[in-house]
Formats: structure tokens, sequence, C-alpha cells
């Protein structure tokens, strides 16, 4: 039958009260811009400058004066001091409980004292060599710390006495995208090529931004803060990019390449109504660790709640301070201080706003908050290493 009407009752698919969630388009429109800015930036530095970097020239250098190349040979340091905690394990067998603490504590230490101070030494070392290397001694520090109490737990199931030192599927778990250390884990049927590739091409997507800066001293109060808010815009931009790279593109091509079958690196952030609720989902990796195997232990000794999630919040600034610091050479708790303040804003945010509300505090405080951290970092590593010279 024929109706005249046209029209229904309905909302805009963009309220709220649509119910409306597909916004796949979007995301695919952001890549695809993503793509051509930096397919842009990519023909015109090849038009201005040519190409600059020979893979073949940079491997043969390195081979020729490795020493050169502080932050490489760190890194590479790591492969050589693990494969030696293999073969000192197969050598010894078991152990006694005192004697695997303290061979566990004494690794533990070194893997943060011996970078640091390797960092902190060498003249050469450059701010961003000393980030990679530190992050990834870090991350084989909370591997190592995760896959030693997960074997505590299964002694303890099985009263066992004594204990082996590491095993063979350590290799597989230094790899994995994954903190936490368990006996088998979830495993894809088989590698998908293309998705791989998708992954493999969205990784090297990555932006050229230049900012100059200048001395706060020079500004007065209204100029600064100008400043702040014009350079914590592009910043926090380069933060969401580097979160879509590291956190979609990296951890799915490693994962994919090792059929690891966990893929739930992150959940949906964005849609933070709490301050918690950002700091439990954005980086679901580093908060399993931080649940499993030091709020959850907490909690289970009697700690009161609020003073276990302070305690988590208090390790997040010491690492935080600790891979910006040491790199830099200069001690200025700005990191420290930043995820401190997590803790009063988690407070207010979670007592006095709701809804949408709650969710815009949440995006003010990474849009303002996290680069005004990283802005004074630079601005401090700046006056100290150029300003002095003008």
């Amino acid at each position: 039958m024929f109706s005249c009407s046209c029209h229904v009752l309905q909302e805009s698919l963009l309220s709220s009260a649509s119910g409306y969630s597909n916004y796949r388009g979007i995301l695919n429109w952001c890549v695809v811009m993503l793509v051509l800015s930096n397919a842009r930036l990519f023909l015109e530095n090849i038009i201005k400058y040519g190409i600059l970097v020979d893979p073949i020239q940079v491997v043969s250098l390195f081979l020729k004066d490795p020493y050169s190349w502080p932050a490489a040979c760190l890194i590479i340091g790591v492969y050589y001091f693990f494969n030696s905690l293999l073969i000192l394990s197969k050598h010894l067998g078991t152990i006694s409980k005192t004697t695997g603490l303290i061979f566990h504590v004494f690794n533990l230490m070194s893997l943060l004292i011996f970078p640091s101070v390797t960092v902190l030494s060498v003249n050469s070392m450059t701010p961003v060599g000393g980030v990679l290397s530190l992050g990834v001694y870090t991350v084989l520090f909370l591997k190592l710390y995760s896959y030693q109490d997960t074997n505590r737990w299964c002694r303890e199931i099985r009263k066992a006495k004594i204990i082996s030192l590491f095993s063979l599927d350590m290799y597989y778990f230094v790899f994995a995208p994954t903190l936490c250390y368990q006996l088998n884990f979830p495993r894809s049927p088989r590698i998908r090529v293309r998705f791989l590739m998708r992954r493999l091409f969205e990784m090297w997507m990555v932006p050229t931004i230049q900012n100059s800066m200048k001395p706060f001293q020079e500004m007065d109060f209204s100029r600064m803060v100008e400043r702040l808010l014009k350079l914590a815009v592009p910043n926090h931009l380069i933060w969401l990019i580097f979160f879509y790279w590291f956190f979609h593109s990296s951890m799915n091509f490693v994962a994919e390449l090792l059929q690891f079958g966990d893929r739930e690196f992150y959940r949906d952030w964005w849609n933070s109504e709490t301050v918690t609720y950002f700091w439990a989902n954005w980086n679901i990796p580093v908060h399993k660790w931080c649940l499993r195997h030091f709020y959850k232990p907490m909690m289970r000794k009697g700690v009161n709640k609020f003073l276990a999630q302070t305690a988590v919040f208090l390790v997040s600034a010491f690492f935080h301070e600790y891979l910006v610091s040491v790199p830099l050479k200069m001690f200025r708790l700005w990191a420290f201080m930043g995820m401190m303040a997590q803790v009063p804003l988690a407070w207010f945010v979670g007592r006095f706003l709701n809804g949408i509300y709650g969710n815009a505090a949440v995006w003010i405080s990474l849009i303002i908050g996290q680069p005004v951290a990283v802005l004074m970092y630079v601005h401090d590593y700046y006056v100290i290493h150029y300003a002095s010279s003008k």
C-alpha cells in the first residue's frame, strides 16, 4: 500500500540519543588523511633533500665502530644478559627458595641500575637513544617480575619447595606483546599476511612535526600561557598518533607475527568519564601487570583500596620519571608530579563530575596536562643546552 508519509520520529545519527555506534568510516578517514599527509611530507623531503640515509652505510658504520652507537649497543646487551640467565639456569637446575629470591632481586636491580648508569655516564648517548634503551630494559624488568610471581603462585599451588630459574618458553614471552606471564598463552590459528602487511604499513606512517622553543623567562605570564596552549594541541595530536602507531599497529604486528591470541591492548579509553577509567583502559598491558602483580596482592594483604591505588600511581610516577629524567640527564620531577597529580584529579572528577562533563574533564587533562609536562622538560633541556650558548 502506498504511503504519503516520508517522515518518522528519529534522532540524527551523531546525537547520543540515536544509539548509533558505527564510526568505522570516520576512523578510515583519519587513516586516509594521515597517509596523504605523510605521503606529501615524504615526497617533499625526497624532492628537497634526496635520500639522506643509506641503510647499508648505517649498518657498515655500526659494524666498523659499534661504540659510536651506545644506545644500540645497550639494547643489544639485553640479548646477552637474558641469554646468560638462561645458560646459568640450565647449569644450576633447581635451587632453594632463598637463593632464588636473592638471584631474582639482583637481576631486577641490575636491569634498572646498569642501563641508567650507562646512559648517565656516556656523553654520546642521545635523549632518544636513552629513552629507547631504558624502555627495553624496563619492559624486561616487568616481564621478569611477572615471570617470577607467576611461577611462585604455581609452586604454592603444587607445594613445591625447589624452583627452576628459567625455561625455554621465556624466549616467546620476552618478545610477546604482553607484560604478564602465564603457562599457556592463547594462540591464533595462523598468521594473516594481509593483516600483517596493513599493520606494517601503518607503523611507517610517522609524521615530522617541528616546533620552536623560546625560554619562558623571556615571556610574561599571558604569553607563556598562550605558548603552552598553542603547543598543547599539536603535542596532543602527536600523542594520539603515537597511541595508534604503538598500541594498534605495532603491537598487533608483533602479535600476528607470533600468533599471540590476546589482542586487547586497549579499551575505549576515549569514552572515559573518570580519570581512573582512563588509566585502566588506555594501556592494557601495563594495567594488567599493575593489577595482577601489585594492586591485587596489596588488597589481599588488607591494604586500603585508596592506598593501594595511590601506591600504583606512585610506582607509575617513578617509572615515568625514570624514563624521562635519566635520558635527558636532568632531574626536574615534572613527570613524577604530573602522575601523582592524577590522584586528587581522579577523586575530584569521580566525585563532582559525571557523564559528558567527566569525559570532557578527562580530555582536557589529556590535552593540557600531559603536553605541559613534556613541554616543561623540553624547555628546561633547551635552556640548559642551548640558551646559555647564545
